[in-house]
């Protein structure tokens, strides 16, 4: 059977036996959706009874909620290339009241729009009699024509996944007939987060603060001001990073772990983010009254809001909950419900990683691979491609240029070229002293460029006059370098540049490698490979364009973070991926194979 885009399952297993098929169920649809799988709960269903049956509202209950826990943190598992949504329209308290109007008594007075059109309908109803299934279809047809809009022609499928057997492994689960235990609704909720890359941790916590909330849900989105506050709470080493001791500091993370701030740079914008959230809640539950708003201090309106009942924690941002409550003790409000959620594990973590499922991890597998396409570069030579590596002091970049080197690339070093373009007897040495002095020269007559240094350090001035005449001198040096190695018959060159964005040098590259680490990280290297006090460090770094906008201008980012090995793997991943990209272009130049290790 062909595939689809999107699909929308809808679960009829009572509510007892469906937290042990789900897992199968979204394997079986894993094989016939690629990119979007609307989930519709409907427990108890009967599609094999003859009559149409109709949407019914659902009450909201602890039992549905772990059962939606569940499906997020199975379909990270087994379906994570599926952007999963499970749909709560259906799910509601009968007391509860949407802007003030009675709600009627089908959950689906008129067919509720989705975002992507689904392409077809799947369901976990059993069969039981294979004569039935033309009628069953049709039923499923009619039934998800009445929820929602899609096509009158749109093809249904009965999935017979290999289901778990239900005597097995039955802790927690209810017994048939066991009443449900209702949950605690509230008008007003409130959560926070990053919601970078939203992925099934995400989806969780927005899912059961929606099943939480009858009227209105307020979304408070760290944005970029925030991030770069944004405090480390732990005190040990995590996957080899150096983490400060902030465990005397006030809980002023409300809603973020600590490691968000690893590589922060990959972040989305907010914009982008925001408009991902508000497209998933207007699909998830569109009766909803949704305020997303960028967080701006630690505490946001959670303090301020007065008709708020809820907030939404994790079990790493309870701390943060209850220091909410004392500021809204503070301001005369009372407190909030604290509704915590656990977290989900991830079962494909690396070493590096988080046991949980987090938008830092998903950052950390984007290291190596093609962030952005290469731009237009048919004004230079296809061969050899020219890659641009670039990054901060400190950010390890000329040790990746040396494992690239070590794979079969040519590395033009451009620290070297700065040091040749200032031999006595060179354009740029004539020009050097007549802008500067002679009283640079040392004995042997060559520059000092510590000297040198002095005279423009703090002076952007003469700074400019500065690279005016050695920065096109260095480019001319590397033109030579890449015209040899293309006499060579090389196939790959590395440009190893500090200065490759600043100096506008990304015209003689086919695309732009960044490296990047924290500034802390950067400021603790700094002073202990050459000796300079943090404040000195962290002012060169100042000096020098930004992580953030470095990796505005990338094409791939890397990260030199954790243990080497660590940096290994990266460098090896981006150097395969590129060879793929190559023996993919349309010149047909077919270079050197992926290698397999270092």
């Amino acid at each position: 059977m062909s595939m689809f885009s999107t699909g929308i399952l809808v679960l009829t297993s009572p509510l007892h036996t469906l937290p042990l098929r789900i897992a199968p169920v979204l394997s079986s649809a894993a094989q016939l959706v690629e990119r979007t799988l609307y989930v519709h709960l409907n427990p108890g269903l009967n599609l094999g009874s003859g009559s149409q049956p109709r949407p019914v509202f659902l009450p909201p209950a602890v039992d549905l909620s772990t059962l939606i826990s569940r499906l997020y943190s199975n379909a990270a598992d087994v379906c994570g290339h599926l952007d999963v949504r499970v749909l709560l329209t259906n799910v509601r308290t009968q007391s509860a009241s949407c802007s003030g109007t009675a709600i009627p008594n089908c959950p689906f007075p008129t067919p509720q729009s989705l975002s992507h059109s689904p392409e077809v309908v799947l369901t976990d109803f059993p069969l039981q009699d294979p004569g039935q299934s033309h009628q069953v279809m049709q039923c499923l047809q009619r039934y998800t024509g009445h929820c929602y809009v899609c096509s009158p022609s749109m093809p249904s499928v009965l999935l017979h996944p290999q289901l778990v057997r239900l005597q097995e492994n039955r802790e927690g689960l209810k017994e048939p007939g066991e009443e449900a235990e209702p949950m605690q609704t509230y008008s007003d909720v409130v959560v926070g987060g990053t919601f970078d890359r939203l992925h099934g941790a995400h989806k969780t916590l927005l899912n059961i603060s929606c099943l939480l909330a009858n009227r209105r849900l307020i979304i408070c989105v760290c944005d970029h001001a925030m991030l770069k506050s944004k405090s480390l709470i732990f005190s040990n080493s995590i996957s080899g990073m150096r983490i400060h001791d902030e465990k005397a500091a006030p809980p002023n993370i409300l809603f973020f772990p600590a490691l968000e701030k690893v590589l922060k740079e990959l972040v989305e914008p907010y914009s982008l983010r925001a408009q991902r959230l508000q497209e998933f809640l207007q699909d998830i539950k569109p009766s909803l009254q949704v305020e997303i708003m960028p967080l701006e201090d630690p505490y946001g309106v959670a303090v301020v809001d007065p008709l708020l009942q809820c907030i939404v924690v994790s079990e790493e941002t309870r701390r943060g909950g209850e220091a909410v409550n004392k500021k809204r003790i503070e301001n005369g409000l009372r407190p909030l419900i604290l509704h915590e959620i656990q977290l989900l594990k991830d079962a494909h973590h690396t070493e590096t990683e988080e046991e949980k499922i987090s938008s830092s991890s998903l950052r950390s597998r984007l290291l190596g691979t093609l962030l952005t396409p290469p731009k237009d570069t048919s004004h230079l030579a296809p061969l050899p491609y020219v890659i641009g590596l670039t990054g901060g002091s400190g950010s390890g970049k000329s040790s990746i240029a040396r494992q690239l080197e070590a794979l079969g690339a040519v590395r033009i070093d451009c620290d070297k070229l700065g040091h040749e373009v200032y031999q006595p007897g060179t354009a740029a040495y004539r020009r050097v002293l007549e802008e500067f002095g002679s009283d640079l020269l040392n004995e042997d007559k060559t520059i000092n460029r510590r000297a040198l240094g002095r005279k423009v350090f703090g002076n952007q001035e003469r700074l400019k006059a500065l690279t005016d005449i050695v920065w096109p001198e260095i480019a001319l040096l590397v033109e030579n370098r890449i015209s040899q190695a293309r006499e060579e018959g090389e196939q790959v060159c590395v440009l190893d540049a500090a200065v490759l964005q600043e100096a506008g040098w990304t015209d003689m590259v086919h695309e732009v490698w960044v490296t990047v680490i924290p500034e802390e990280e950067a400021v603790l290297r700094i002073s202990e490979r050459d000796g300079l006090t943090a404040e000195d460090a962290l002012r060169r770094l100042q000096s020098q364009w930004s992580n953030g906008k470095q990796v505005a201008h990338a094409n791939v980012v890397l990260s030199t973070l954790w243990e080497p090995e660590v940096t290994q793997k990266q460098v090896l991943k981006a150097w395969n991926l590129l060879q793929e990209r190559l023996q993919q272009r349309p010149d047909g130049h077919v270079l050197v194979s992926p290698s397999s290790q270092l």
